[in-house]
């Protein structure tokens, strides 16, 4: 008898920069697509964005027309500082998501915790699965 064992390749993406010409974003400098992670339970969906280098401040979340935009920027380095080398390119992020019907819009809520945002997208009430009572 063959045992059969399923492999798993872990992949990292790397940090990709957004062009100018995908029409997004409106402000000047670098942006680049932050990496997100997506989990699912029955109440909501979760999204973890790696947003290293923005500030609560700088941090701008909206929801229109369905569409959930994230947009974080990077203040730029001291002036002082001459750059010899680098491996970590600086600038903002910027990532949009289509939500469907299933996400109610008025509930969502971010946190945003050593340059990972965390949005919390709950699903709508008529979705969640409920247990019915018997009644005798």
């Amino acid at each position: 008898m063959s045992e059969y064992k399923e492999s798993r390749e872990i992949s990292l993406r790397e940090k990709e920069e957004i062009k100018k010409n995908e029409g997004e974003p409106t402000h000047a400098g670098v942006y680049y697509s932050p990496t997100v992670d997506i989990f699912e339970t029955e109440d909501a969906i979760t999204l973890l964005a790696d947003l290293p280098g923005v500030e609560k401040k700088n941090l701008d979340i909206n929801v229109e027309d369905k569409q959930l935009t994230i947009t974080g920027l990077v203040d730029k380095t001291e002036d002082r500082f001459q750059s010899v080398y680098t491996e970590y390119g600086i600038g903002g992020y910027t990532r949009s998501f289509r939500l469907g019907d299933t996400i109610d819009q008025t509930k969502i809520n971010a946190a945003l915790k050593d340059g990972v945002l965390t949005l919390v997208l709950p699903k709508a009430e008529r979705l969640i699965p409920r247990k019915i009572e018997i009644t005798a």
